[in-house]
C-alpha cells in the first residue's frame, strides 16, 4: 500500500490518482468484510445468542415500515386514488383517510409492515 501524500510533497496528478485507487479499493474490501461480519453476527443474535466485546455489546434494531402495495391499493380505492397518493406515500395516504376521502379501516387492512435489522454497537463506557 502506497505511504499517504503529506501536504509538504509535491504530488502528481498520477500520485493523487493512485492513492485515491488503493484507498477507495480498501475501503471497498473492508466494506465487504464489514457486511458479511454483520449478516453473522446478525443472525446469531436473531437466534438468541449475546455477543460483547470490553468495549461493545452488540444488539438488533428492529425497524418497521409501513407500505400500501400499489396494485392492492388501487383496487381498493380506485385510479383517482391511487394516482393522488402516486408512490403511495404512507403520510399521504393517512392524511385523505383522516379527512373522510379514504375509509381508514380499509386502508389499515392494506397496510405492509416491513422490518428491518441493524446491527447496533452499545458503548459500555459512557
Amino acid at each position: 500500500m502506497t505511504a499517504p501524500l503529506h501536504p509538504t510533497e509535491e504530488a502528481t496528478l498520477q500520485d493523487l490518482l493512485e492513492r485515491y485507487a488503493t484507498l477507495r479499493d480498501t475501503l471497498q474490501g473492508l466494506e465487504v468484510e464489514r457486511d458479511a461480519l454483520a449478516a453473522q453476527i446478525k443472525a446469531a443474535l436473531a437466534s438468541g445468542a449475546r455477543a460483547e466485546t470490553d468495549l461493545y455489546r452488540a444488539e438488533l434494531k428492529v425497524s418497521r415500515r409501513v407500505e400500501y402495495p400499489v396494485d392492492h391499493f388501487r383496487d381498493v380505492f380506485g385510479d383517482a386514488a391511487a394516482l393522488e397518493v402516486a408512490v403511495i406515500d404512507r403520510k399521504k395516504a393517512e392524511t385523505l383517510a383522516k379527512s373522510g376521502d379514504l375509509d381508514p379501516e380499509r386502508l389499515r387492512e392494506l397496510a405492509v409492515v416491513k422490518e428491518t435489522q441493524s446491527l447496533v454497537l452499545i458503548p459500555k463506557t459512557r
